[in-house]
């Protein structure tokens, strides 16, 4: 291999490619083959490495202190950002490559403290050592006077801005980012005035206090500005001396400090100012043109504004305006929409009613982006503008139907109307072929049949049209939408058989079908196994569904090793739309009660078939879905014993069998689930004592009422009252146990084969230790600006 890669690298010397090929060895590299690593891989003329760019996700493992890497004296561009050396500490033997101009360090997992004799590196001009887990304070860099950036962000410094560190004497830097580390005992030196060439400083969230020095009027060439989430007091005149600033960002200060806008009037380059999370004096909404005329977005949400401001009039560059949660009553005035930049407008800000002007007002507008949720707009929706990519009106007091004019629209994307009208679905819906990817309908008053809105080459990713009045067939259309990932048509009057044909949707991570008319069998018609390629949530509760589920019927499912989305997101969204982030609604019994819930998880699987006429024993098979957070089968006719390798179900909060015939005991390996909150079995035929687990004895008794043979805690019911002394109850619990494990041994021999068999047999078997544990949280939209 190595004489492959001399010939492929004829730059560099053999030395040189050891040491390389000994340093990717050095790591689990799985991430990146050959091509990929030598890719980045550059050498001078003396045939020595100068330049290493690692891949993304390339190597994973311990940085080791006598790495192989640091044979390489001549590099000059040094790039391992965004691999994983999680716990590795700082690579001290960095200071040996002195020669180094350019290092990039960030996004890597290293911890600890950074050594003092990283300062060896006087030649380095650009340094980045953000997102990591550093300690210890900011005197980290000196003798590094070459710095012309410099990016210590998302780490945890600490301590405070010392008047007399190096940092202030590096006076060629352009680029300082000190943001996102832990400096709440700091306030902002005065020397911040020495470096007069930065044009980016960003100190964010590091809750820094007390006054803004007047030397920051010596930074005349800084462009961006972010000092959110400070502690600032007193005056701003410092920033209005900043005449070059291109984006400021003074949001969440300080809620007892006012500001004025006026401040702002001297900023002509300024193109983007957030100041929300502030209060707004009352002075600023006195005058037309107190802000530059050159500012592109403003963001004033959550400023307790109560009037709309006029000030907006004369900003005809504006293209982006955020206003929402603040406290303006009324109508949205008719000057607004006439702004000549308008694209993008977010009005989240329960307490809008209406529009000045006629149902037209909106029509003539450039605005794309139109987000009007959770206010009390009334009346019939005006005609939106005809260049609309994204409408989202959710939660609103609309009337009437869904707009015949949204047929006027050639490139909507997304179209959320939730909570608001009667009539049926516009059936120009299904033109939008090319460009719909979300469509939310859920909890207005339509009627009929679902509209056949997919067809070849459709985008759509989300449909939602839960809680109408929908009847008929579910659409066979829905597979030509082979990017669907979410359906809901949860609490309509639809009446069809399961739709196992919704299998070849390739990617379906979400059904709902609850509190329907659908009928027959939840198996398929060969008895064999579930198997869609990647659900995750299945609710089809209170619905007409008969029949049994076959020993092996979860086997194959996706739940048995979910992972997060590729981009790291914890939950199921479209990022594919821009400057808009969409997350899907789902409602779920979970914990004993009916939640409306905003974030569904990628990363966890939920199954309700709660409330149906299902019959037979439950699939000893359910023990493979590890990453089950909540399963519900009550109020059904299930027979038999409680499934054994529930025990190996090592995510699961919330178990709800209750209402069914299950007989024999509850299975003592469930006092080993860590997370279980909430567990129901009342209502069965259930005898022996209850497992004694922390998780188990803190339920209350209903979860354990009508049982009639059930002793322990936290019935009152105790075990010593029956006729059988509670320790010869034990072996005799253990070898029922034990023969229920063989018989399931039995039915994954008779279904599987090959690597599955293995894997299958494995899971069930083995006990898992808990990975992770992430709470659920409530609706939320998050934009950018």
């Amino acid at each position: 291999m190595l004489n492959a890669l001399v010939v492929e690298h004829p730059a560099c010397r053999p030395d040189q490619i050891r040491a390389l090929v000994q340093f990717k060895n050095e790591f689990e590299s799985r991430g990146c083959n050959n091509s990929d690593y030598f890719h980045g891989v550059m050498c001078d003329n003396t045939s020595a490495v100068t330049k290493l760019k690692l891949p993304s996700g390339c190597l994973t493992g311990i940085f080791k202190p006598n790495s192989s890497l640091f044979e390489l004296h001549h590099l000059r561009h040094l790039d391992l950002s965004t691999n994983n050396f999680t716990s590795s500490p700082f690579p001290s033997g960095l200071s040996n490559l002195s020669r180094l101009e350019v290092l990039y360090l960030s996004s890597n997992g290293f911890i600890g403290q950074v050594p003092s004799s990283f300062s060896n590196l006087s030649q380095l001009s650009y340094l980045d050592l953000s997102n990591n887990e550093f300690t210890g304070n900011f005197d980290l860099v000196r003798n590094l006077s070459k710095l012309s950036f410099l990016d210590l962000s998302s780490n945890h410094f600490s301590g405070t801005l010392n008047p007399s560190s190096s940092l202030f004497g590096f006076h060629h830097l352009i680029y300082l980012n000190l943001a996102d580390n832990n400096l709440v005992s700091s306030s902002i030196p005065s020397e911040f005035g020495n470096l007069n060439r930065l044009e980016v400083l960003p100190l964010s969230n590091n809750g820094l206090h007390g006054q803004l020095p007047s030397s920051f009027d010596n930074l005349t060439r800084l462009k961006i500005l972010l000092l959110q989430h400070s502690e600032l007091t007193g005056t701003l005149e410092p920033i209005s001396k900043l005449i070059n600033l291109e984006k400021l960002d003074l949001s969440f200060l300080n809620r007892s400090y006012s500001i004025d806008v006026r401040n702002f009037s001297s900023l002509k380059s300024l193109s983007r100012l957030s100041l929300s999370g502030n209060t707004i004096s009352p002075t600023s909404f006195s005058s037309n043109s107190c802000l530059p005329l050159s500012l592109e977005v403003l963001v004033l949400s959550g400023c307790g504004i109560s009037q709309f401001p006029t000030f907006l009039k004369g900003l005809h560059s504006l293209e982006r305006v955020h206003i929402s949660d603040n406290n303006i009553k009324g109508k949205v005035p008719e000057w607004f929409w006439n702004l000549p930049r308008l694209r993008m407008v977010t009005l989240v800000n329960k307490s809008f009613t209406g529009f000045e002007g006629s149902r037209d007002v909106l029509q003539n507008s450039l605005v794309k982006i139109l987000d009007l949720d959770l206010n009390h707009f009334k009346g019939p929706f005006p005609n939106p503008p005809h260049s609309l990519t994204i409408l989202s009106a959710w939660n609103n007091s609309f009337t009437g139907s869904i707009p015949p004019a949204i047929c006027n629209q050639s490139t909507l994307a997304l179209l959320d109307l939730s909570y608001n009208f009667t009539g049926s679905i516009p059936r120009c819906l299904s033109n939008f072929q090319t460009s719909l990817i979300v469509v939310n309908l859920r909890k207005n008053n339509l009627e009929g049949s679902l509209l056949e809105m997919c067809y070849d080459g459709a985008l759509l990713r989300t449909l939602d049209v839960g809680f109408n009045r929908f009847t008929e067939k579910l659409p066979r259309s829905l597979l030509n939408c082979t990017s669907l990932k979410f359906l809901s048509v949860d609490n309509n009057k639809i009446k069809d058989m399961f739709p196992f044909w919704l299998k070849a949707l390739p990617y379906l991570q979400a059904l709902t079908l609850r509190s329907n008319r659908f009928y027959g069998h939840l198996s398929p018609s060969d008895q064999g196994s579930f198997a869609f390629p990647e659900l995750r949530v299945l609710e089809v509760s209170y619905n007409n569904f008969t029949g049994s589920l076959p020993p092996n019927y979860f086997v194959d499912w996706k739940a048995s090793s979910l992972q997060m989305n590729e981009d790291g997101g914890l939950y199921i969204e479209d990022n594919s739309i821009p400057d808009y982030n969409y997350e899907d609604t789902i409602n779920l019994q979970y914990k004993g009660l009916f939640m409306e819930q905003g974030k569904v998880l990628t990363s966890y699987a939920t199954i309700d078939f709660s409330g149906n006429r299902l019959e037979g024993q439950n699939p000893e098979s359910i023990g493979l879905l590890k990453k089950l957070i909540a399963l519900n089968l009550s109020n059904n006719a299930f027979t038999g014993h409680i499934p054994l390798s529930l025990s190996n179900v090592s995510e699961l909060e919330s178990l709800d069998l209750s209402g069914n015939q299950l007989s024999g005991t509850i299975p003592k390996g469930l006092e080993r689930l860590s997370y279980l909150v909430y567990i129901s079995v009342a209502h069965n035929q259930l005898k022996g004592v209850i497992p004694q687990g922390t998780q188990i004895t803190g339920q209350p008794k209903s979860s354990f009422e009508e049982n009639s043979g059930l002793c322990g805690l936290p019935l009152e019911q105790s075990c010593f009252d029956t006729n059988a002394p509670p320790m010869q109850q034990q072996p005799e619990q253990g070898k029922e146990e034990e023969e229920e494990v063989l018989n399931w041994k039995a039915v994954a021999i008779g279904y599987g084969s090959g690597m599955l068999l293995g894997l299958s047999i494995a899971q069930v078997v083995a006990s898992y230790k808990q990975e992770w544990l992430i709470k659920i949280t409530g609706v939320y939209k998050c934009r950018a600006w």
